[in-house]
């Protein structure tokens, strides 16, 4: 059997140079952010990724990597080559246990065979948007079901936290790119899942315990997400309010911040107008102290959203000036993962569902034209309902024919994207289009939308 003890990555020490491990994390992360990736890179990925422990990196960080520094190869960043990891003599070396999944390790969230004794992939797919299977490995055992926690007590470490957190990123990453509808139901097994191991478990640190709320917080934020975008807002409300307890339970001002935004959000679109405003103002105290003026921007943006909502144009207009004052700071090290999708092209959007709320229509299409250039494809949900949002746009402002075009291209995501959100705001469109008929773009684009069979 091959050796398991790591060597250290020189080469990639030498080119962190004088930085930190933590301060190196965050150039990676803004590196990511500059191509449109997402990694959830910190100082002990970075120590990882130099004491040997991780190969050969994924193909999220090895495209980070890459741009970070142009004109080198992995072999120059001191990674062995994928298929020598990857490969079958790789997984020759390698127990049972410790087995590479080859589902998972052709995901671009997940590192190397190495690390399969702490983690396995939260979800596998067999084809883009299809979860052929939802658990989280806990020591090395796939958990299909609840456990019984009175009678199975067990000691709970980083396993078992790493797993939580990988299935948040997993979440993520899939609703991204395909939207809700097509994951919702079984992303809830690795919520039930991660809440019975804090029933049941014994954290071996106080920072292990810290670790496991706080991820359990967000993996209930972000399946009360997927609830909200697939249209079932019970659900989500639920989801929210959990999280929010959870957060407040330990004292985590990131979660409690991150559930209030989503609960404005969700508010705002249940009909809710004044809740939205009063849960974006208490997200917005929680975040005082967090140092990330992109969280208070977006706070400060659903806040807008539901003075827009209720007509209040002076307080809107001053929400949004806020938010865009904060938003100008730039990134932080301090910027929450979760909001990796919140850049220009989100603000833009944004402040057009403002504009349109007041009735602003031309303005509104403006700044919605504006987010579906700046937006990377990578977020392919995002685009496919910043172009639904520019087609309704366009349509009340007395542009049938731009209004058709922006509508035929939401009609060629959709076998990428399931979205229940985007579903029903196409068939707004597609009504308020309706007496334009006569247009032949207009007719084109309502004859092909009827046929996709897509519900109101």
């Amino acid at each position: 059997m091959a050796s398991s003890r790591a060597v250290p990555n020189l080469a990639f020490r030498r080119l962190r140079a004088r930085r930190s491990p933590g301060e190196f994390a965050a150039a990676v992360r803004r590196a990511a952010r500059e191509i449109g990736e997402q990694v959830a890179c910190d100082a002990r990925y970075i120590g990882r990724v130099e004491a040997g422990e991780i190969r050969c990196p994924n193909y999220a960080y090895e495209r980070v990597f890459l741009h970070m520094f142009p004109g080198l190869t992995l072999k120059d960043l001191g990674f062995s080559p994928r298929e020598h990891v990857r490969g079958r003599a790789a997984r020759a070396s390698v127990t049972t246990t410790d087995r590479v999944d080859t589902a998972s390790t052709r995901s671009d969230t997940s590192d190397t065979g190495e690390e399969s004794d702490v983690l396995r992939r939260a979800f596998m797919t067999s084809g883009p948007v299809t979860v052929v299977a939802a658990s989280l490995c806990l020591g090395g055992t796939a958990v299909a079901a609840v456990p019984t926690p009175r009678r199975t007590p067990r000691l709970v470490g980083d396993a078992e936290v790493i797993a939580v957190e990988a299935a948040v990123r997993r979440i993520r990453l899939l609703d991204d790119r395909h939207g809700a509808d097509g994951i919702y139901r079984q992303a809830a097994q690795p919520l039930r899942t991660a809440y019975a191991l804090l029933d049941s478990g014994t954290p071996a640190r106080q920072s292990t315990a810290d670790r496991l709320y706080a991820g359990a917080g967000e993996l209930s934020i972000s399946v009360g997400w997927l609830a909200h975008d697939s249209g079932r807002f019970d659900d989500a409300r639920s989801h929210y309010a959990e999280a929010l307890a959870t957060a407040r339970m330990v004292n985590d001002p990131g979660v409690e911040a991150h559930a209030f935004a989503n609960t404005s959000f969700l508010a705002k679109d249940s009909g809710r107008y004044r809740e939205a405003v009063r849960t974006a103002q208490a997200g917005r105290r929680a975040a005082r102290h967090l140092s990330s003026p992109r969280l208070l921007s977006l706070l400060a943006l659903r806040e807008a959203a539901g003075w827009a909502k209720l007509g209040d144009r002076t307080n809107c207009e001053q929400s949004l000036s806020r938010a865009h004052g904060l938003f100008d700071r730039g990134p932080s090290d301090a910027d929450p993962e979760w909001m990796s999708f919140f850049g220009e092209p989100e603000l833009e959007s944004q402040e057009a569902l403002c504009h349109a709320a007041l009735g602003d229509w031309s303005r509104a299409a403006r700044h919605a034209h504006r987010a579906t250039a700046l937006q990377d494809p990578h977020f392919a949900r995002n685009l496919a309902l910043y172009r639904v949002e520019l087609a309704t746009d366009l349509a009340r402002a007395g542009a049938p024919d731009k209004a058709a075009a922006a509508g035929h291209q939401v009609l060629d995501q959709l076998d990428v994207v399931q979205s229940s959100r985007i579903h029903t705001r196409l068939a707004a469109t597609a009504r308020v289009l309706l007496p334009q008929r006569r247009v032949p773009e207009v007719g084109a684009f309502l004859d092909r939308h009827a046929s996709t069979n897509i519900r109101a």
